[in-house]
Order: structure tokens, then C-alpha cells, then sequence
């Protein structure tokens, strides 16, 4: 066992080990090589890890530390992060298959996560209330102790670093589990917080499957609060283990976003967000720009222009300097959206481009699926309404605002929404009429971790990212203090 981590072990309760589960492999969807062979976390792991966890944050070494001792740690590990920044992004593209400039910007994105808390948790204040007898109040936030981050597949060090970070700030021992599929990032962020000096415990990684390890996690008694990001389905499950144990729970779940075109949009910016927002990342993420609403004004020019634009638009290896869309995470995944799509036909769909595995005899070995976009279906179709999770988009048309906000709030989603127009009085009124979490004006898929992030409806529920995330991961104490020199009259 070494202190850093042997490529096949895990990280449970500050020690580098076998996991007690099953096998697991680790591949690359560009070639469907083996990178890494794994063994899974047991439940018996998950427990062990909640018990150290539990006595490393109660352990006055780490909860007595003041707030701008606890945030050089994370200061440090935005550093590590940084200066292993490259080798960080190679690891991420060969595990999941995105392309070199996204796992850049996501480690980027990781470190900047982790140097924001530091800030945010040197900075954060808790309430003296106005008091209302003769009596001092105060609020003060004190640490849940072991919390579970379950995090996807599709941005794993970042969607890692904005779990782990503001729950470390808040003094709490984190038990993360990541993707079954791509878990080498995270269990090489866990050595960054070791050498860090984070003290022993307050981090395991415990990958394997959700049903096992994430049921484990979410089931164990020690721990206090879960932040989810992944699948309705599986976080409606965790919505109700949560409730029976009266635990806070935060969940980033699926979407449907519609990217709204309006009549006065400059063509040439629409296209291109457009694409962006459904096509980055091979279409796998939840805000992804699924449903395209144009006017029926300008409904075949912008057809003809996404058309051309998506079949010009490179898929090979995340290696490749000139790849903008790369392989999807696994070959079953990639079965699972030809076959959604091969649905989408069967509703009545017209596959515009794409629709079909790459015949380039150079990608033959890798997970790949053309960029697609779709038409001739309606709003209310399985297609438009259930989350592909791949290079998919379907174009719809509208008549006026009122039908527009009809169809795109015709979901039972309500992530994300994108906007493309000069028009910002019509801008500013849709953007608040359109059930979403966030809304894009002119761009797309941009994000800051000090803006806070959140869903509508089975979006999710909680906010994730903000100042106030730290405090997201404490429970709320009052203190009265009294001032009165007399006693309390009821007693006299």
C-alpha cells in the first residue's frame, strides 16, 4: 500500500487500498482500450470511510481550525490542481473521451472552484439579529459532519470540485462518489488534497455503481447531507431515501433546455451558440440546447444553416487539437442515443444530418455517434420530451411569443434556456417567463462558480455554486444571550 495511491487502488477512510467490491474497467471510448483496472467500493468500505470521516471532522485539529486556517488548504489544492493541470486534462480525455480544450477548461474550472471557497469562506459572515428583548441573538453555522457527493461521468473534476469544496470549507469530511465509468480524475484530485495536507479522512473516493455504492452512501446513518448531480429517475430515488431520513439533500438532475431563436436574432451568432450548446461535450450534458425553437418566419434558413454547420464540425479522439466532438462515455451509451434516435424515426422524425455511427474507418474502434439534428416532430413527441443525453437536437418552429413559452415550458424540466436576439426588452421578458434554473442571452453554456446554479421542477432541487454554498453544507444554530440583570418574571 503506498501513501499516493498505486494506479489500482482507491481512496477509503485517508488510505490507499483495494476496494472491497467488484472489478471494475476503466476505458477509453476513442479506441476501447483498457486504461485502468480498478476493484470497486463495498458497502463495508462506504461504512468505513463514514466512521473515519465522522472522527476526522470532530477532531479539534481539524474543527477548531478558524476560517482563514481551514481556507489554505483549499488555497493549496487550487494550486496542486494548477500546476498539474495538463497531465489532469489527459487523464479526464482519455477516461472519458472529451476533447483536450473542454478537460482543460474544466480543471481550470476545478482550481478556480477551489480558490473561490478559500475566498468566500475567509469572507463569510453569520447573522447578529435584531433582538427583540433584552437579549443578544445570534446565528452561527456548524459543520453536518460526513456528507455524500455523488458526481457524473460527463464533467467529473469539476463537478467534484464544486462538491467537495465548500463542504471542506464548512469543516465536513466528504465521501465522494464519481461515475462508475470515469472515476481516474477524481481518485487523482483525492491524492492533490492529500498532499495538500488535508488531514487524513476528511476525503474518500469510493467509486462503483450508484445502486450499490451511492445507495450505500445515501443510506448510511452518519451521513447528514447528499449533493447529487445526475439522473431524474435515480435522484427521485435519493429524493426519498433523504426524506425518510429528514436529511438535506441538493440534486442537479436531467433537462430538455430549449435554445430560443427569435425572429431579429443575427443568424450568424445563433448558429453558432447553437451548435455549441447542444454539440459540446457530444451533446452529454444537462443543460445541453436539446430543443431548438425558431419562428416559422425563418424556419428553412436556419435549418439550412445548423444543417451545414453540424455537418461541418469535427468528431475524432479528444486527443485530436481539431476535435469538437469526440466520442460518447461508453459504447452502451452510445447504442442508447442510436437507439432513442432510431425512436425519434419511428414518431416520424426527419433526420436533417447525422442520425448514424461515423463510416471513417479511423473512428471505426471508438464510441462515436454523428452530430444529429431532427425535425418534423412536435412538441409533445418522446423525442422532445425525454433527455437524449447525446449529439442530439430537434428543431421546432413557432408562431408568436405566447405559442413559443407554451411549447418551451411544456416540459417537466426546467434547467437551463438560451436566447438569441437584439431585442432586450424581449429578452428580459422571456427570460422570466421560461421555467429555468439559468438563462442564457447571446451565449450559451458559459459559467461562473460565484453565480449560483440551480433547477425547476425534476431539474432538481438546492442550489449548487455561490458565496452561499458554504453555508449550504452547515446546520444553522441560534444563540440567545441574556442581558437582563433581573430574573425571568414567570419564576418570581
Amino acid at each position: 500500500m503506498t501513501s499516493s495511491g498505486a494506479p489500482d487502488e482507491i481512496h477509503v477512510a485517508g488510505r490507499w487500498r483495494a476496494g472491497r467490491g467488484r472489478p471494475l474497467d476503466c476505458v477509453d471510448p476513442a479506441s476501447g482500450e483498457v486504461i485502468a483496472k480498478l476493484t470497486a467500493a463495498s458497502p463495508a468500505d462506504v461504512d468505513e470511510a463514514a466512521g473515519a470521516g465522522a472522527a476526522a471532522a470532530a477532531d479539534p485539529g481539524w474543527r477548531d481550525l478558524l476560517p482563514h486556517q481551514r481556507a489554505r488548504y483549499l488555497t493549496r489544492i487550487g494550486e496542486l490542481i494548477e500546476a498539474r493541470a495538463e497531465e489532469l486534462a489527459h487523464l479526464q480525455t482519455r477516461n472519458t473521451g472529451k476533447a483536450l480544450t473542454e478537460t482543460r477548461a474544466l480543471v481550470a474550472s476545478a482550481a478556480a472552484t477551489f480558490r473561490f471557497y478559500a475566498a468566500a469562506l475567509e469572507t463569510t459572515e453569520t447573522p447578529l439579529t435584531p433582538a427583540r428583548g433584552p437579549y443578544l441573538t445570534m446565528g452561527v453555522a456548524e459543520p453536518i459532519g460526513v456528507v455524500g457527493a455523488i458526481t457524473p461521468w460527463n464533467s467529473p473534476i469539476a463537478s467534484d470540485a464544486q462538491k467537495i469544496a465548500p463542504a471542506l470549507a464548512a469543516g465536513n469530511a466528504v465521501l465522494l462518489k464519481p461515475a462508475e465509468a470515469t472515476p481516474l480524475v477524481s481518485l487523482a484530485l483525492a491524492r492533490l488534497v492529500v498532499e495538500a495536507g488535508v488531514p487524513p479522512a476528511l476525503l474518500s473516493v469510493l467509486p462503483g455503481k450508484g445502486s450499490v455504492v451511492g445507495d450505500a452512501i445515501v443510506r448510511h446513518p452518519l451521513v447528514g447531507k447528499v449533493s447529487f448531480t445526475g439522473g431524474t429517475d435515480t435522484g427521485r430515488a435519493i429524493g426519498r431515501l433523504a426524506a425518510d431520513k429528514f436529511m438535506p439533500l441538493t440534486s442537479e438532475l436531467g433537462g430538455k433546455s430549449p435554445t430560443i431563436v427569435l425572429p431579429d436574432a443575427d443568424a450568424e451568432q445563433a448558429v453558432a451558440g447553437i451548435l455549441y450548446g447542444i454539440f459540446s461535450s457530444s451533446g452529454q450534458s444537462c443543460i445541453a440546447g436539446s430543443r431548438i425553437f425558431v419562428p416559422e418566419s425563418r424556419y428553412e434558413e436556419f435549418v439550412d444553416r445548423l444543417v451545414a454547420g453540424a455537418r461541418r464540425l469535427r468528431v475524432g479522439p479528444g486527443t485530436d487539437p481539431g476535435t469538437q466532438v469526440g466520442p460518447l462515455v461508453t459504447f452502451e451509451h452510445r447504442d442508447r442515443v442510436a437507439a432513442m434516435v432510431d425512436r425519434a424515426r419511428a414518431e416520424g422524425a426527419t433526420v436533417l444530418c447525422g442520425g448514424d455511427v461515423p463510416d471513417d474507418p479511423a473512428l471505426a474502434c471508438g464510441a462515436y455517434y454523428s452530430p444529429t439534428l431532427l425535425g418534423g416532430l412536435g412538441n409533445d413527441s418522446r423525442t422532445c420530451q425525454e433527455e437524449i443525453f447525446g449529439p442530439v437536437g430537434v428543431v421546432l418552429s413557432y408562431r408568436d411569443e405566447e405559442d413559443l413559452v407554451a411549447q418551451a415550458n411544456d416540459t417537466i424540466f426546467g434547467l437551463a434556456c438560451g436566447i438569441w436576439t437584439r431585442d432586450y426588452r424581449q429578452a428580459w421578458r422571456l427570460a422570466r417567463r421560461i421555467d429555468a434554473g439559468t438563462v442564457w442571452i447571446n451565449t450559451y453554456k458559459q459559467f461562473s462558480i460565484s453565480t449560483p446554479f440551480s433547477g425547476m421542477k425534476a431539474s432538481g432541487v438546492g442550489t449548487d455554486k455561490g458565496r452561499e454554498a458554504i453555508l449550504r453544507y452547515t446546520r444553522q444554530k441560534s444563540i440567545y444571550w441574556g442581558l437582563d440583570e433581573d430574573p425571568l418574571p414567570w419564576a418570581r
